[in-house]
């Protein structure tokens, strides 16, 4: 890994959270109150260890067999996030892999993460995903199944909600909005339930085209690839 390549991670990270900073002065909160995923899906570990380095404390992974790979690699004490779509046959390795799984769109991926989490012996902690957009090209559970998928995961042992994540729409600013603030409401809505094993401590939206918007509506996690590592394999 050349020194220019790993400067220029360090610096976009300098960047971006600047823009964490004026973000989170607009919407009114402390960019303390921000957790930043830096996404490493297609980054070589020379990146990631340049971002490690520059105090990056969350990892995002988007595929468990590139995560699998990369796993060992991950030191003691960074928190392990899957942050794309997870298939049921993958929740094995995903389980043992993962401290954060943000894409828990259904009740049969649920219900197998709960086993699976249980015959290690842990309480796999998981957000769910909300497709707030309406896009059929995205995962995520409707929002008006979301009470429905809620109450069965709150029965569940293994497995404990932490939160809502969201996927913004490709889209002009005035939707992206709309959709940041629909997951919001959500939130809050489960927020005031105050349901067993279901505990609303991060509003994930925003990646590195919208998570500026993302903050000012309310997210208190975003999820950026591109800003902080350059362009992918």
């Amino acid at each position: 890994m050349s020194r220019p390549l790993i400067h220029a991670v360090k610096d976009n990270l300098a960047r971006v959270r600047e823009r964490i900073e004026a973000a989170a002065s607009r919407a009114g909160c402390s960019a303390e109150e921000i957790t930043l995923v830096a996404v490493s899906k297609g980054v070589d570990l020379g990146r990631i260890r340049a971002a490690l380095e520059a105090g990056v404390q969350h990892l995002g992974e988007s595929r468990v067999q590139e995560a699998w790979s990369k796993w060992p690699d991950v030191p003691s004490g960074v928190v392990f996030h899957l942050v794309g779509h997870l298939q049921t046959n993958k929740v094995k390795r995903a389980v043992e892999m993962f401290d954060l799984i943000q894409s828990v769109d259904g009740r049969r991926l649920a219900r197998e993460v709960a086993r699976r989490a249980q015959q290690r012996g842990k309480v796999q902690r998981v957000l769910l995903q909300v497709n707030t957009a309406g896009e059929e090209s995205k995962y995520g559970v409707a929002p008006e199944e979301l009470p429905a998928l809620v109450e069965e995961i709150a029965s569940l042992e293994g497995i404990a909600v932490e939160g809502l994540m969201t996927i913004g729409p490709l889209a002009p600013e005035a939707e992206v909005r709309r959709a940041f603030r629909r997951l919001a409401r959500l939130y809050r809505d489960l927020e005031a339930q105050q349901i067993r094993n279901v505990s609303m401590r991060y509003l994930s939206m925003g990646m590195s085209s919208d998570f500026e918007v993302a903050i000012e509506e309310g997210a208190n996690m975003v999820r950026i690839g591109t800003a902080i590592f350059g362009p992918r394999y």
